[in-house]
């Protein structure tokens, strides 16, 4: 059972994927973990089967949702707060569903804005406290048919390494977690279940293994927790690729 710096949690997107398999590990490593998410159902079986876990529900897609998970949050006494949840959305941008992406964007972009500003509102003055942040290896590069889940991300990878600097010197750990490809309910959400027939087992990772490098990043202060070595490889990888290149690479491996 995994030791961690943090007796007191809350994580959002916790209904299923990442965010439930970080939520019971930290339950069952002891912190008090709140557990946010749409799904009533989903959260009460996750306390259920888990000690330390309190349920609250809440949609980040609205306003009223954001504002009850950051009430929650403005109480002080967390201390860990990841910001799991996000979707996307697959096919050629002309064809999409321009509120559905809309709501992509408040979900992954200004839910995690308002949340990881709650969170250090009341961290920094106190001098101690952790926030993960869920983004992607696709923040690091274009991804056509994702175009707007990659943009999210980039976003958020950047907020995050800005808000690192911000916080080390208050004492307070902020992380952005970086998984590649991971079996969740994120393919079947986002249209992309062909995914597990178009790309090979070997660069898989699965939500523990995610989990487990996001909380473990986030203990040691890391600035990017990338899951995986294949993953790890890529992203030193993309820092050096000119960027024409890695448009041109993302295209031509998804028409392939």
């Amino acid at each position: 059972m995994a030791d961690y710096p943090f007796r007191t949690a809350l994580v959002t997107g916790a209904s299923s994927g990442i965010g439930e398999v970080m939520a019971a590990k930290l339950a069952d490593a002891g912190v008090a973990t709140t557990v946010v998410a749409r799904r009533a159902d989903r959260l009460d079986a996750l306390a259920r089967h888990h000690e330390g876990i309190t349920p609250l529900v809440a949609d980040l897609a609205t306003t009223e949702g954001q504002a009850a998970v950051a009430a929650r949050i403005a109480e002080g006494d967390l201390d860990l707060v990841v910001n799991n949840a996000g979707f996307g959305t697959n096919g050629d941008f002309h064809t999409l569903d321009p509120d559905r992406l809309a709501e992509e964007i408040e979900v992954n972009v200004a839910a995690l804005t308002r949340l990881s500003h709650a969170a250090l509102a009341v961290m920094v003055p106190r001098g101690s406290g952790y926030l993960l942040n869920v983004s992607s290896v696709a923040s690091f590069q274009p991804a056509p048919e994702l175009a707007v889940y990659a943009a999210t991300k980039a976003y958020v990878t950047s907020l995050t390494e800005s808000l690192h600097e911000e916080a080390a010197p208050h004492g307070v750990h902020v992380t952005a977690l970086c998984p590649g490809l991971t079996k969740t309910e994120f393919q079947a959400v986002s249209n992309t279940a062909t995914y597990a027939d178009e790309f090979p087992s070997f660069v898989w990772t699965s939500p523990d293994e995610v989990a487990s490098c996001g909380l473990d990043g986030v203990a040691a202060n890391r600035t990017l927790a990338v899951p995986g070595a294949q993953y790890k490889m890529m992203v030193a990888a993309t820092n050096i690729t000119p960027r024409w290149i890695r448009r041109r690479a993302s295209s031509l491996i998804r028409r392939n």
